[in-house]
């Protein structure tokens, strides 16, 4: 490594190809050189970072990091890293292997590799197993370019990418017929685009190290071991920060772990609570080759079922949720590349109805004989609104339907560059060690659905008792209808199951002042997204789902009032580092919700104003 290290090269940077400044043609996008697309301020922090995370000098970094990170840039250009999903926006391929090298080397600080060696070995190869899977992450999209993209010049002849960066201005379009996960195939017609010579013999020297790499790049992440792992740990993290989702949850929970609970889920939904081929309104239907499921129904009570299973983190809006399941594999996608299909459904006894689906394979959900029969009716694809000449594809068993051309939606944008720093406070900086518990994280000011109210003074303050709340199973407790009574039935039992821990950093309840303190709109947000139903009485009443509940529970008179008669405390919370509020519910009697009261929560205090 040291020869590699101390040989004299160019940096692409510096004997990049001079581009015109004339604006080119309408339509047409205009190639920069590598320094230009790096310079902005996100991406500039995001090198800094990248370097950060390795152990080199800036000499070594600019040989061993920077150069492949040129390279890939100039070859990606403004591409955008999907149609509609993750980074679909012009830059966003390039923004996307950035910060997926960053979160992988973050994960990578966590491993001492190779596993199964002397640490006499470790030392030696430590740089270049942090290098491979930089690289790895890095390239791990790339056949994208090859596959899924149609990129031309403005004479209308056709780039490939395997013949170099682009020279002149150019334009894209997206494949219609290109081929779900074929890019992760073709990584290996572009990997040496980015990787010179003088990196794959140094990576070669070691053989577990070349072998997981390879597999990496040929998309076979199953044989690759940590390597492939932490790759796809650091690509779903990235995805979930474009799609305003957790990625520190991403990180920690491998993939195939979150598959099988989402797998387990529609299973469980599928034999327990949906119902299939109805002679009218259903929740969905099968069909000699597809599952078809209304989207919206399916959502909401996947999303409540984890979540009535203590698997925190599920995205709480439903395109977010598609995403994550389009994601992992489990949607077969429209021919345009999107989760979502539109179909009008009708029964052998005429019913029809149009509807938002979701397309699965049925042997994802059953095997064998477990299959149901499948539906009388006719399930038919509506085609794009653009094309009102053809007919919809109707089928009763294999559905092939062809969607005319459309106008694609417009790009989102490209993140702030401030938005970065979220990112970094993720993924932490080298001298910062881990602190204590952090305190309890402020939600927005919470309002009782009553107040302000002036203090009743014709009635008496002692609550009436509650009785004893019974110790129901899981299912018994999701399956009632939402009440006040419910509620307080769901929240002790979460509790005591666990699944909703409390006096944590990011707990829905804590313990002060002798009592329990309901941290709100947070808790009662919870209860609403694993009852959807409640969205349906809430509407009746044209109020938020959660307010209702917590208009429910304020009806059990199970709270303490401050002497003004307002509803609402708040607790100082203090930590190491910083200090915040919470706002919330404190319940009269602790045994409403603990059978022993746990100690209190050393970081909340009750405010001394109230």
């Amino acid at each position: 490594m040291l020869s590699l290290l101390q040989r004299k090269r160019v940096s692409p940077t510096t004997g990049a190809r001079s581009t015109p400044a004339i604006k080119p043609p309408k339509g047409l996008t205009r190639p920069e050189s590598a320094a230009a697309l790096l310079a902005t301020p996100r991406r500039q922090r995001l090198l800094e970072h990248i370097w950060q995370r390795t152990s080199l000098s800036r000499k070594q970094f600019a040989s061993l990091y920077l150069a492949p990170l040129e390279r890939y840039a100039e070859l990606v250009q403004q591409l955008p890293a999907s149609e509609s999903h993750h980074h679909a926006y012009p830059g966003g391929m390039l923004d996307h292997g950035l910060e997926i090298v960053a979160y992988a080397l973050k994960l990578r600080q966590s491993y001492l590799l190779p596993t199964g060696t002397t640490p006499e070995d470790q030392v030696v190869q430590a740089e270049a197993w942090t290098a491979a899977i930089a690289y790895a992450a890095l390239l791990h999209d790339i056949g994208k370019v090859a596959v899924d993209l149609h990129v031309e010049y403005a004479d209308g002849s056709h780039w490939h990418p395997w013949h170099g960066a682009l020279a002149r201005p150019y334009r894209f379009r997206y494949r219609q017929d290109r081929e779900y996960r074929l890019h992760s195939a073709a990584t290996g017609l572009l990997y040496r685009q980015v990787l010179d010579c003088e990196i794959l013999d140094w990576l070669s020297r070691y053989p577990p190290l070349w072998s997981a790499l390879l597999y990496v790049l040929a998309g076979q992440y199953e044989h690759a071991g940590v390597l492939g792992e932490l790759v796809t740990q650091a690509d779903r993290a990235s995805v979930a920060q474009a799609l305003g989702g957790d990625p520190a949850r991403a990180m920690a929970a491998p993939k195939h772990a979150l598959q099988r609970k989402l797998l387990d889920g529609l299973r469980y939904l599928l034999k327990e609570e949906l119902k299939l081929n109805q002679p009218q309104a259903s929740d969905g239907w099968l069909t000699q080759d597809a599952l078809w499921l209304v989207s919206k129904t399916v959502s909401d009570k996947l999303r409540a079922h984890l979540l009535a299973q203590g698997i925190d983190g599920i995205p709480a809006n439903n395109t977010a949720v598609f995403n994550v399941l389009q994601d992992h594999g489990m949607l077969q996608p429209t021919p345009d590349g999107k989760a979502i299909w539109r179909a009008t459904v009708t029964s052998a006894a005429g019913w029809s109805h149009t509807f938002t689906l979701l397309r699965l394979a049925p042997a994802l959900i059953w095997e064998g004989d477990d299959r149901p029969e499948p539906f009388a009716g006719t399930v038919a694809v509506e085609l794009e609104p653009k094309d009102s000449t053809s007919a919809p594809a109707t089928e009763t068993g294999d559905l092939s339907p062809t969607t005319a051309a459309s106008t694609p939606p417009a790009a989102p944008a490209a993140p702030a560059a401030d938005s970065v720093d979220t990112l970094l406070v993720l993924l932490g900086t080298l001298d910062t060690e881990p602190t204590e518990q952090e305190p309890a994280i402020e939600p927005s000011r919470a309002t009782g659905v009553d107040e302000p109210s002036a203090p009743s003074h014709g009635t008496d303050p002692t609550p009436p008792p509650t009785p004893a709340l019974p110790s129901s199973s899981n299912n018994e407790i999701t399956r009632e209808p939402p009440s006040g009574e419910h509620f307080m039935a769901w929240l002790r039992q979460r509790v005591q199951s666990r699944k909703l821990i409390i006096n944590d950093a990011k707990a829905l309840v804590h313990t002060v002042a002798d009592t329990a303190f309901l941290v709100s709109p947070g808790v009662f947000q919870r209860y609403a997204q694993e009852h959807p139903q409640t969205a349906v009485l809430a509407k009746q009443d044209q109020v938020a789902d959660w307010q209702w509940v917590q208009k429910r529970f304020e009806k059990l008179q199970q709270h303490r009032k401050q002497s003004n008669g307002l509803n609402i405390w708040t607790c100082e919370v203090t930590g190491p580092r910083k200090s915040r509020r919470l706002h919330g519910y404190l319940l009269s009697d602790p045994q409403h919700l603990f059978a022993e009261m746990p100690l209190a929560n050393p970081y909340l205090q009750l405010s001394c104003n109230q």
